[in-house]
């Protein structure tokens, strides 16, 4: 039996500090001269504009910003063409503040970006290619956020750099798994704190709890949601029975529909067997009468041959007789 590696204790500071590390190792280049209002810029290109009371994202940023800190604020919109001038940005703190929307032109042009964390804010659904662009994502943090309940199935699809991906305590009752199996470089997964549906239709998110325990961290706090027979239950205990109960089990849809398909069936065959018997009364009646048609041709040929005899037999007699006519006058003289 193999043994599932123990996760660290503190990925998430040991992600940062690396993140960190190769931030300060990398060459910097000029930094732009200004820095946005109530907010901080160091030499470091670390811009920090935490706890602020902004309401709109700052501007005049320096184009060269390493690392942008703008949570514990009101911000409730990210611009795409403010937020794309920041192609060096590797690390970007958004926590806690009223983001509602994420688009996909969003993060354009961040290709270098490592490091995002969304947390506590207002989000309701990731749209499909959100985080395309996002090719060196490595941690992405989307905790708390009350109105998440909808995350599209190739939301990650392009994110093959992602390690860490953290969904905790949102509103999440399903997730397309398809795109999330098939990152080489992920290993830790949260999802606690969300009201899952431990139905079929979410088979495969309990059966990769069960199969990939340990790159949960907190799977056992991952509990059902639903339906009641199976809340506060953990995900990874009922994935096999759902893959038993989901394969072998029909439903009273099921059973419907087999009798629907019944009924047509038994319709289908009385119509096709009264189609046929139509059919083969007509087919008996045409040969019917055919037969009767023909049996009427036969007579009347019959009957012409009967009177073209009667008329030889009399062209016959006739001759006959006027050769004996002949006969007797001969004698006569």
């Amino acid at each position: 039996m193999r043994l599932a590696p123990q996760p660290s204790a503190h990925p998430l500071r040991l992600v940062v500090l690396l993140l960190l590390l190769a931030v300060g190792s990398s060459a910097s280049p000029v930094l732009a001269s200004g820095c946005p209002d109530r907010c901080v810029c160091d030499d470091q290109l670390v811009v920090q504009c935490a706890g602020q009371h902004l309401t709109t994202f700052p501007v005049n940023l320096p184009l060269a910003t390493r690392q942008l800190i703008i949570s514990n604020n009101r911000i409730v919109e990210l611009p795409p063409l403010a937020l794309n001038y920041l192609s060096d940005l590797v690390y970007l703190d958004c926590s806690n503040n009223s983001l509602m929307e994420i688009s996909e032109s969003t993060f354009g042009n961040l290709h270098r970006l490592a490091y995002l964390d969304l947390s506590f804010n207002t989000l309701s659904r990731i749209e499909d290619r959100t985080f395309g662009p996002l090719a060196s994502l490595v941690m992405l943090r989307m905790t708390d956020n009350p109105g998440l309940s909808e995350i599209h199935q190739d939301a990650f699809a392009e994110n093959e750099a992602l390690q860490v991906l953290d969904v905790s305590r949102n509103n999440l009752t399903a997730l397309n798994i398809s795109s999330l199996i098939a990152l080489p470089s992920l290993r830790s997964v949260g999802l606690s704190g969300n009201p899952w549906s431990c139905e079929c239709d979410n088979e495969d998110l309990c059966l990769w709890v069960h199969l990939e325990g340990f790159k949960f961290q907190d799977e056992g706090q991952t509990v059902c949601g639903s339906p009641p027979d199976m809340q506060g239950r953990r995900l990874g205990e009922v994935g096999i029975q759902l893959r038993t109960l989901c394969h072998h089990t029909l439903g009273s849809w099921d059973y419907l529909f087999f009798v629907a398909i019944g009924f047509v069936i038994f319709a289908a065959g009385t119509v096709s067997a009264w189609l046929m018997g139509v059919v083969m009364v007509l087919y008996e009646r045409y040969i019917k009468k055919k037969e009767e048609q023909l049996d009427v041709d036969e007579e009347e040929e019959e009957e012409g041959e009967d009177r073209a005899g009667d008329r030889t037999g009399r062209a016959t007699r006739s001759r006959s007789d006027h050769g004996n006519g002949n006969l007797k006058m001969t004698h006569t003289v």
